[in-house]
């Protein structure tokens, strides 16, 4: 009960500071056009500000989507109502790319209910129980899966999160620990994959050259994701989980994998599991979406029309619609395979059809209210605000470039929630910053850009990759962003100094190697400190026996 009142007073708190915050912009600018100012920054701000305090996601991106309404409309009350509907959540849902999205989760949700339902993710966590022996191999096999499902984010999250969450389970690794090891080989993955819907995606983005090419050529130089996957191992292997983590997984290892009060899915695994289910009910599913999902997606750009390359059609694809093929023909080809094999009914399968989509309704609905926020950023001109402020501070500053486009990249893919949208918006300014004078250091900067918006997407509680992280996970939201937040800081940070290295050496791994350099030093400080709250912990505990 006291948790209630304090849970009800932070956040009556915090709206009381939302509606001060309104009154004074209402009074600053009197009605005047804010778009393209820093003021195009505020909505987003309040949203992950609020969620941060409040632990509350749905009411506080709402605000933070009505905040961005009123500014917009110059504090109308009828054209803030339209402003946020029509414009806003009805505009994101009439989106065909926004809801080939929606429909690819849907797929995706029945799909683990399918193979959850046979039997194969029992048997898969059963098979690992016997070759698993410890928490360690256990988050390092989450890992391994993570970087071989490099196709998408999105399926990367939740595939990953279906299949290691009973191994992860039973060996005690904390729900939010499971959410962090899912979203740091997601993203981060699929930016320095050459065939991936992210590659396709960037290369779509770069006019007047070879995108894919350009793309390849820009991976050795992508710092934050190459240091993520470095430091999410050496975490692992040397136990030096540190901040909010640490809590969350010596409350696992006492058995407690959920530590707050909201424990989401708790009781979501079937209570009896198919015996008649084998580890390829679960293979066979998995292989199936990875093989359908590329022919989906290059079937989207082209290739089998004829005279387009297989990387050409990749680089042309379009995610969404290849995505939601893909997905499509894995189950069927899923359903097939459990008819085929007896181990479960039509009727059984069809059933699991809406209990995926109930399983997957907290991610829609916070997907939904994520784009509606970003459509009122974007309304407000965010976009233009910070490409003016990179323009600005590209001629001076050249070879501090790669330092400072990863740092805005990070504060916009943040704020706004979008990794695509934040290189989507930047890397066509450093191209022509750049304007074909110096390539190397174009190749950096670009690389600078993608490494930002990851890592601020990476960051971010309205960032659909991380909302898909914690779905994946079936780990409460904001437990998740709160615990991911220090790590992906760190990693930030070493590659920040990086960057500025690597505008000066242009070579990437020099740059590297004083990159990892840096993250070795922060990940020793890490582990002596948290070796020294252990000790601490463990005298705390012995002399309360006593």
């Amino acid at each position: 009960m006291e948790k209630k009142k304090n849970g009800n007073l932070k956040f009556l708190i915090a709206l009381f500071v939302v509606i001060v915050i309104m009154t004074v912009a209402a009074f600053v600018t009197d009605g005047e056009d804010v778009t393209e100012t820093a003021w195009s920054l505020v909505p987003p701000l309040i949203a992950i500000t609020l969620a941060l305090v409040t632990k509350e996601v749905y009411s506080s991106l709402f605000i933070g989507i009505i905040s961005g309404a009123l500014l917009y409309t110059g504090f109308n009350f009828e054209g803030t109502v339209n402003h946020t509907f029509k414009d806003g959540v009805i505009a994101v849902l009439s989106d065909s790319y926004n809801v080939g999205i929606l429909v690819f989760l849907v797929i995706l949700g029945a799909m683990v209910q399918l193979m959850n339902k046979a039997g194969g993710s029992a048997a898969f966590g059963e098979w690992a129980s016997k070759h698993i022996k410890t928490r360690v191999g256990a988050q390092l096999a989450t890992i391994v899966l993570g970087v071989l499902i490099f196709i998408d984010d999105y399926f990367n999250c939740l595939t990953v999160g279906s299949v290691m969450r009973p191994v992860t389970d039973k060996h005690q690794v904390s729900r939010a620990k499971l959410a962090y090891l899912i979203d740091a080989t997601a993203a981060p993955v699929c930016i320095i994959a050459p065939i991936s819907s992210w590659a396709a995606a960037v290369s779509g983005f770069v006019k007047g050259e070879n995108g894919l090419k350009l793309f390849i050529s820009s991976i050795p130089y992508n710092y934050y994701a190459i240091l993520t996957i470095i430091m999410m191992v050496s975490l692992t292997i040397f136990k030096a989980d540190f901040g909010p983590m640490a809590k969350h997984e010596r409350n696992a290892i006492k058995g407690d994998i959920y530590t707050t009060p909201d424990r989401p899915f708790e009781n979501f695994a079937p209570e009896k599991p198919n015996t008649r289910g084998k580890v390829i009910d679960l293979v066979i599913p998995i292989i199936s979406l990875i093989v359908c999902c590329i022919i989906g997606m290059i079937y989207t750009g082209g290739f089998f029309d004829g005279g387009v390359s297989f990387i050409d059609a990749f680089a042309n694809s379009d995610a969404s619609v290849g995505l939601v093929y893909g997905s499509f023909f894995a189950l069927v080809i899923t359903v097939v395979l459990y008819l085929i094999r007896n181990v479960l009914s039509f009727k059984d399968c069809m059933d699991c059809v809406p209990e995926g989509f109930k399983a997957m309704v907290p991610a829609i609905l916070i997907l939904t209210f994520a784009w509606s926020l970003k459509a009122m950023t974007d309304s407000l001109g965010a976009k233009e605000f910070v490409a003016g402020l990179i323009s600005d501070s590209a001629g001076d500053f050249m070879n501090f470039l790669p330092a400072i486009i990863f740092l805005i990249a990070c504060f916009l893919s943040f704020a706004t929630g979008t990794s695509w949208g934040t290189f989507g918006i930047l890397i066509p300014i450093v191209v022509d910053a750049f304007n074909g004078q110096d390539r190397s250091l174009m190749i950096i900067a670009i690389s600078a850009c993608m490494a930002g918006a990851v890592c601020g997407d990476h960051c971010s509680p309205i960032s659909d990759t991380t909302i898909m992280a914690s779905a994946g996970a079936q780990c409460n939201h904001v437990n998740h962003v709160s615990t991911q937040l220090p790590y992906a800081l760190v990693a930030a940070i070493a590659s920040a100094l990086t960057f500025l290295a690597a505008g000066f050496i242009r070579t990437a791994w020099i740059s590297l190697i004083i990159g990892i350099a840096i993250m070795a030093v922060c990940i020793f400080v890490i582990k002596t400190l948290s070796d020294r709250k252990k000790i601490e912990f463990r005298e705390d505990i012995s002399g309360e026996e006593e």
